[in-house]
């Protein structure tokens, strides 16, 4: 008998001190920014990697108190590129600003992109909080190495919580910086259209294939074990799958029939994370051919396939 897929382990025990550059390693300091919230945690967290000249991860959002601290942080260096894992503004908002004052390339993996090929006047849930607008310098390739100051920051694409989002490994080190791609004190929002669970599963295979155990993600603290926790993850995922399916072969439901149903006593704060999630589940599945669809819009209804 195989064993059982691991659970995901979720900590909300961490010690956040917004603006305070702390070092988490030779070459890599984490400045958390002040916006807590039910998608961010305790704040994003930027890291500044290098050590006389150096690149900055995620500068955050546009916040004049973090940019401060990104700039004290960076203590008058060379600062060689502005790296984004992507371009959800809660990561990318304060890019611009942090250019114009250091004049630093912004690197990252494209444009902001939906996963998937939306319909005619479909709205993106997540539209205004994702920035359309930003172009990069220079475009990340996967598997790519960037060169830093006696560090290589490599380049691993992980679609899947958005299209342009990747992971950067640091040669040499334990260290990965996951992004949103995997986080210890929540599970990642797949918000459809922007995010897809067919290349999120994808993306989490990746990471079991690099040496890289030691995620630093860009909301709450380090994880020690990350590789079991991107495989729970993946269980966690294909769990919501199976119940979806149980579920819809009972009746034909709606979307928010459906999330009211599997997630029955979640709080408020996070029933549009859970919902965008749940149209993401059910979008592979009908891909999969594993659910039919009938009507549009509020009217819409999901069925389990016949085999």
């Amino acid at each position: 008998m195989s064993p059982s897929p691991p659970e995901p382990h979720y900590s909300l025990d961490f010690n956040a001190r917004p603006g305070e550059p702390v070092r988490i390693d030779a070459g890599i300091v984490r400045v958390i920014a002040n916006n807590p919230g039910a998608f961010t945690f305790t704040g994003t967290n930027s890291f500044i990697l290098g050590d006389a000249r150096v690149a900055v991860v995620d500068p955050g959002p546009k916040d004049p108190a973090h940019l401060d601290a990104l700039i004290g942080a960076i203590k008058g260096r060379k600062v060689d590129a502005i790296l984004l894992t992507h371009t959800h503004r809660d990561h990318s908002a304060l890019a611009l600003e942090l250019q114009r004052r250091t004049k630093a390339p912004l690197v990252f993996a494209g444009p902001h992109r939906p996963s998937r090929k939306t319909g005619p006047f479909e709205p993106n849930p997540v539209g205004r909080s994702s920035d359309t607008g930003l172009s990069p310098d220079q475009t990340l390739l996967d598997g790519e190495t960037i060169r830093l100051d006696g560090l290589g920051v490599r380049v691993v694409s992980t679609p899947g919580h958005c299209a342009n989002h990747v992971c950067f490994a640091l040669a040499g080190t334990p260290y990965l910086l996951s992004g949103d791609h995997v986080m210890g004190w929540s599970s990642t929002v797949i918000a459809d259209p922007d995010g897809a669970v067919a290349p999120y599963l994808s993306s989490l295979d990746r990471l079991q294939a690099i040496s890289q155990t030691h995620y630093l993600p860009a909301h709450g603290g380090e994880i020690r074990d990350g590789k079991r926790q991107a495989l729970a993850l993946k269980a966690h995922r294909e769990k919501r799958n199976t119940e979806i399916l149980t579920a819809l072969g009972k009746a034909p439901m709606s979307a928010g029939e459906l999330r009211a149903l599997i997630y029955p006593d979640i709080h408020a704060g996070a029933r549009l994370a859970a919902l965008m999630t749940l149209k993401a589940h059910l979008h592979y599945l009908k891909d999969e051919g594993l659910v039919g669809v009938a009507g549009f819009g509020p009217w819409q209804k999901f069925r389990r396939a016949k085999p």
